[in-house]
C-alpha cells in the first residue's frame, strides 16, 4: 500500500509540473507557442526570435545635405566646439533625419541638438523639444529661452512635461524621438521608464525611430554608477527600451571609443578636458509596422 500511495503521488506530481523547467521570465513579452514542452529549455520570446540581429554599422555614409546643415555659418561658435566630440552629422545620417520629418527631442536642455533638428527637419517639418522642471531650473532656461527666438526655431513647440509622460496629445506618429546622454539620468532621477517608454512609443508612426545615445558602463555595472559616473549598462537599456515593444534594429559605432576606461564621470560639469571622448553606445530601436 505504502508503495502504491508512492506511485500515485509521483504521477500527480508529473501532471501538476512539479520538478518542471521555471516559467518564463515576467518580463518576456508573449507566452511560448502552443505544443511547445514544458520542460524545453528556454528561449526567446516569438517576436524577439522572428526579428533580425541588428545590423552593426561601422561607417556612416553623410549625405551632403546633411553635412551642410553641421556646417551652417550662422551656428553659435560654442555649438560647434561640440561638433568634434557628438558628431552631429553622423547622428542626423545614422538616424535617417530629413526634411519635413516630426520629431522630438527630449531632455534637450539649452537645445543644441534641438536646433540641429530644427535646421534638418526645415520649414516643413517640425521639433517637440521637452524639458521637465528639474533640467530647466538646474541650467536649462536662460540658453533654451534664448535659443528659441532664433528665427529658424520657429518650427520648434517648447514642451515643459515630465518624462515619465513627455510628450503633448499632439504630438503623434512622429517620425522619430531622440533621447541623447539621459536615459542613465532617468534612472536616478527616478522617472517611471517603464511608462516613458510605453509614451515614447504611442507618440511614434509605425517604424518611427527611438534614437538612443549614452554614456557605456563597465560590463556587470547595470544602473549602479548612473550618478556617480553618469554611465549605464548597454544591455539595461536595451532590455528596458524592447520591454515597451520596440525593436533594436541597428547600432553605430561612431562614437565608441575603445581606450575609455569607462571608471571616470562623464558628466559634461564634471568631465572637463574628457568631454566628448567617453565610449558611447548609439542605438536605433523602430516601432514595428502593425
Amino acid at each position: 500500500m505504502r508503495r502504491h500511495h508512492a506511485l500515485l503521488a509521483l504521477a500527480l506530481a508529473a501532471l501538476t509540473g512539479c520538478g518542471s523547467a521555471p516559467p518564463a521570465a515576467p518580463s518576456a513579452p508573449a507566452a511560448a507557442p502552443a505544443g511547445t514542452p514544458d520542460a524545453a529549455p528556454a528561449a526567446p520570446a516569438p517576436s524577439d526570435a522572428a526579428a533580425p540581429a541588428p545590423s552593426q554599422v561601422t561607417s556612416v555614409e553623410v549625405p551632403a545635405s546633411v553635412r551642410a546643415v553641421v556646417e551652417a555659418a550662422d551656428r553659435a561658435d560654442a555649438d560647434k566646439a561640440l561638433d568634434a566630440g557628438r558628431k552631429p552629422a553622423e547622428t542626423l545620417a545614422f538616424f535617417g533625419i530629413q526634411p519635413g520629418m516630426k520629431v522630438a527631442e527630449l531632455m534637450a536642455g539649452g537645445g543644441y541638438t534641438a536646433e540641429l533638428l530644427a535646421r534638418a527637419v526645415g520649414p516643413g517639418g517640425i521639433v517637440y523639444g521637452q524639458n521637465n522642471r528639474f533640467v530647466l531650473e538646474r541650467f536649462a532656461e536662460k540658453p533654451w529661452s534664448e535659443r528659441l527666438k532664433k528665427p529658424l526655431m520657429k518650427t520648434v513647440v517648447r514642451v515643459d512635461r515630465e518624462l515619465d509622460d513627455p510628450l503633448p496629445p499632439e504630438a503623434r506618429d512622429l517620425d522619430a524621438v531622440f533621447l541623447i546622454l539621459f536615459y542613465h539620468d532617468a534612472v536616478w532621477l527616478e522617472v517611471d521608464r517603464p511608462a516613458m517608454n510605453r509614451a515614447i512609443f504611442r507618440a511614434l508612426k509605425p517604424g518611427g525611430v527611438f534614437a538612443i545615445i549614452d554614456h557605456s558602463g563597465r560590463d556587470g555595472t547595470g544602473v549602479a554608477e548612473v550618478k556617480t559616473l553618469h554611465r549605464i549598462e548597454q544591455k539595461v537599456v536595451r532590455e528596458e527600451i524592447e520591454r515597451a515593444g520596440f525593436r533594436l534594429e541597428a547600432e553605430a559605432a561612431f562614437l565608441r571609443s575603445p581606450t575609455d576606461t569607462r571608471d571616470w564621470n562623464a558628466s559634461p560639469m564634471v568631465a572637463g578636458d574628457k568631454r566628448g571622448t567617453s565610449d558611447r553606445f548609439v542605438l536605433k530601436f523602430v516601432k514595428p509596422a502593425g
